[in-house]
């Protein structure tokens, strides 16, 4: 089948790729690669993969080109899914003969209500959804496919077996050559990552078990499930010669340090390939450890410190202790090592005491950078269901984002409600950028490299605006 992979365009300046952590619209302007669909569309020969956000593509450019295919895939979120469901019926106003399938957490962790709420909707999938894709494109019968919630000839909705778990993760095809067939990778960026840069998985699900984070909870498990370190370092070397304007390969996997015997393989091939290359860590890696990466090229890590009290840790499964993650930091601080630090206001059992302690944490570890998000309550977690379950969740419907796409604090406690949550994500960036040891290093950065200076400044203007939109939603 004639096959279109899309994201599909929603609120300005929203980063809603697969990639996103949290879907929504940043300080700064930043966007994630669209890794799960590539990946579909590395499955499908003579395919084509539209981003539509960071290329600045609206849906009028898009519809025309409904004629074009047989089949549409789209990558939806939870705070995207009324705006993907009115693009698909866009679509199918101009070709009623096309069939359009969703993708994503969101409907896969109960596709028949998914689909029934999606009336232009002719398929969704449930979890490790790559192969059940490629079925579709290759014009199986649905009923034949498994991982499949589809409306048949009569308009019923049915239902197939799962698809059992992938495990061989080197049977899935390279990613990057879609990125360089079909996107403009400069339009990629995160503000702490060097630019041009390149994200992808190499491997899927992670060991720890904190109850906010979406992915592993619902799409990726939680075993780490790996390509061999021979298919990775083939992938970044492919890359390499490829796209030779790539300034840093960013390892996307939920916690790329899960395993580090194979994180510290990867890293001393990486090594003799010169590249630099950064990752998501758990704050927790020995010193050792740290080492070999730094060695070999690593040049930052992205920590979700989440807080800096013990107790909501404990509260949120995150499995670390507060001194470990201080001793961690310091490794890294000794090493040479960045750490771009999140951190997120509002999970359970947060107080007004405790969002001061976790500021006087953040401001103590000092991270080179950092990013504040408030609690989500993404469906299909187990913070959801605990959200419903003890009514700090009124409304279970309720909208993770605002018109604008805007992070909005759905949840409120007796002791803590959503204005102040929302309002100490404010206080938190303020207390640690506005203070003049963190303001003379940003400088003395942008000091030794004019492009550094521009992008800086850039996202300085991003950033105020960001605080403008952000008391305008408060009030």
């Amino acid at each position: 089948m004639r096959t279109l992979f899309l994201q599909a365009p929603s609120f300005e300046g929203f980063d809603g790729g697969a990639g996103s952590r949290y879907q929504a619209k940043r300080e700064i302007k930043s966007h994630w690669y669209p890794t799960w669909l590539a990946q579909l569309a590395a499955m499908v020969p003579d395919s084509k993969l539209i981003d539509a956000p960071p290329h600045g593509i609206t849906l009028d450019q898009i519809v025309p080109q409904a004629n074009d295919y047989d089949l549409v895939v789209m990558h939806s979120s939870t705070p995207t899914f009324a705006s993907d469901i009115a693009t698909a019926r866009a679509l199918k106003d101009v070709n009623p003969k096309l069939k359009i399938g969703l993708v994503g957490a969101n409907v896969a962790i109960d596709p028949k209500r998914s689909i029934e709420k999606a009336e232009p909707i002719d398929f969704v999938t449930a979890k490790d959804y790559d192969f059940t894709i490629r079925d579709v494109a290759q014009g199986k019968d649905f009923a034949e496919i498994g991982g499949l919630c589809y409306r048949d000839n009569n308009g019923d909705i049915q239902e197939t077996a799962p698809r059992p778990t992938l495990t061989d993760m080197d049977e899935l095809p390279f990613v990057t050559p879609v990125y360089q067939r079909d996107l403009k990778i400069e339009n990629y960026f995160i503000g702490y990552l060097k630019h041009p840069y390149i994200s992808f998985y190499s491997g899927r699900g992670c060991k720890s078990r904190c109850t906010f984070c979406l992915w592993p909870q619902t799409i990726g498990g939680h075993k780490y499930r790996t390509r061999s370190v021979e298919n990775v370092v083939e992938e970044i070397r492919w890359a390499k010669a490829a796209m030779p304007q790539v300034k840093e390969f960013f390892f996307d996997d939920d916690t790329f340090t899960d395993d580090l015997p194979r994180a510290e393989a990867i890293a001393r091939e990486l090594g003799k390939l010169g590249i630099t290359w950064s990752c998501n860590a758990k704050a927790n890696v020995p010193h050792e450890t740290l080492k070999v990466l730094r060695d070999n090229g690593l040049r930052l890590l992205l920590v979700g410190y989440e807080s800096g009290n013990q107790q909501i840790l404990h509260n949120i499964k995150k499995g670390m202790r507060v001194e470990v993650a201080k001793r961690f930091t310091k490794d890294c601080h000794d090493l040479g090592i960045t750490i771009h630090g999140t951190f997120i206001m509002g999970l359970p059992g947060e107080t007004k005491e405790t969002i001061q302690e976790t500021i006087r944490f953040a401001r103590e570890i000092n991270p080179h950078t950092l990013q504040v998000s408030i609690a989500a309550p993404y469906p299909g977690t187990f913070l959801y269901n605990q959200a419903v379950q003890n009514g700090w969740l009124t409304n279970t419907e309720q909208d993770l984002v605002d018109n604008n796409g805007v992070q909005i604090a759905a949840l409120s406690y007796p002791h803590l409600n959503h204005t102040e949550i929302f309002h100490s994500v404010e206080e938190f960036y303020r207390r640690f950028y506005f203070r003049a040891p963190k303001i003379a290093s940003i400088v003395g950065e942008m000091l030794l490299s004019r492009e550094m200076l521009q992008r800086r400044l850039r996202e300085a203007v991003e950033f105020f605006a960001f605080l403008r939109e952000h008391r305008r939603v408060s009030h």
